[in-house]
């Protein structure tokens, strides 16, 4: 199991692509092929993080490599070039989406993270000392979200609902964010953990309104937002069936500890984002489905999502969520 952080220009071009080649050839050499696991460091991905720390993927005899990438884009871009047979919590379901529109068929979805005012995830910051109260407040400054169609296109939205419509928003990724507010460079973002605590807790911002997306896009507080997923590829489903589902196992015991030792799975995201190990404690970690926990409720909120990403033209078409969930 290697860990990994490289720019995906360098994955895709060059020299550097024969370390994918290998990925899908070794099963000829009798060896279980390399599975490559493109990430965000976002919390999120914790399940991921477990499964790589505590051996999961080994116990069961897979060959994984873990890569994270600031644009979760790269990730699905990877997947369909066949360049990463799976991705992992906390890239964003939209970018998901857009790869379906454009490329159907080229993954299934196998966890989902879920977020709102309850399981806090994204959240509208200020600086701390920022005279701004409230969203609404916004309305004219320079705002800041994540890398991705799916991120700005929710902050856009989001303000629009707020009085501000067409705002202009400055794509930064989560790690810029913090520095960005200090400089003056924007006056609020739209951001995700642990970007939010650790702001907070460095005494350098301050959150507005927390679960904004289950407010103000599935019009419920408490609705699911299925803003991540982990997925596997269509293609390695297909050529390498048992090792998949081998990868689904694993996977499902990440989900599983987490689930059980929320406190002490907690410091593994030390080594992932990066957070100060002090704060790890008071991060807050997002709900999870696995592919057979989707209640009929929960598909449909995160269809929602897929039709507002439809009605803001991130997606060209309608793109259904079930058929991508990974079959009972």
């Amino acid at each position: 199991m290697r860990i990994r952080r490289r720019n995906f220009l360098q994955l895709v071009g060059g020299t550097t692509g024969a370390i994918f080649t290998n990925a899908l050839t070794s099963n000829a050499q009798g060896k279980s092929p390399k599975i490559v696991i493109g990430y965000p460091a976002v919390t999120p991905a914790l399940p991921l993080y477990l499964a790589l720390e505590k051996g999961y993927f080994t116990k069961m005899g897979l060959d994984v490599e873990a890569i994270a990438f600031a644009n979760p884009q790269e990730v699905v871009e990877g997947i369909i070039k066949g360049k990463i047979q799976a991705a992992g919590n906390g890239v964003s379901s939209g970018n998901l989406a857009i790869g379906e529109d454009k490329s159907p068929g080229f993954f299934k979805i196998i966890c989902s993270n879920s977020s709102n005012t309850k399981f806090v995830l994204e959240q509208f910051v200020v600086t701390k000392n920022s005279e701004i109260k409230q969203i609404s407040e916004l309305n004219g400054k320079k705002v800041c979200s994540g890398l991705g169609p799916q991120n700005i296109a929710l902050a856009k939205a989001i303000l629009a609902k707020n009085g501000y419509p067409n705002a202009q928003i400055v794509p930064l990724s989560f790690d810029k964010h913090i520095a960005a507010l200090e400089s003056g460079e924007v006056d609020g973002a739209y951001t995700l953990e642990p970007i939010g605590t650790v702001g907070r807790s460095e005494g350098k911002t301050r959150t507005l309104e927390a679960g904004v997306v289950s407010k103000y896009i599935l019009g419920d507080p408490l609705a699911p937002w299925f803003g991540g997923s982990a997925a596997i590829s269509t293609k390695f489903l297909q050529e390498y069936p048992a090792i998949a589902q081998k990868f689904i196992t694993a996977y499902r015991m990440g989900v599983m500890e987490v689930r059980r030792n929320p406190i002490l799975s907690r410091k593994y995201l030390q080594r992932y984002t990066k957070i100060n190990p002090a704060l790890t404690s008071r991060v807050p970690l997002p709900d999870y489905r696995m592919f057979d926990e989707f209640s009929p409720e929960d598909v449909k909120y995160f269809q929602y999502f897929f039709d507002f990403l439809t009605s803001e033209k991130v997606l060209s078409r309608k793109v259904d969520v079930l058929p991508l969930l990974f079959p009972k």
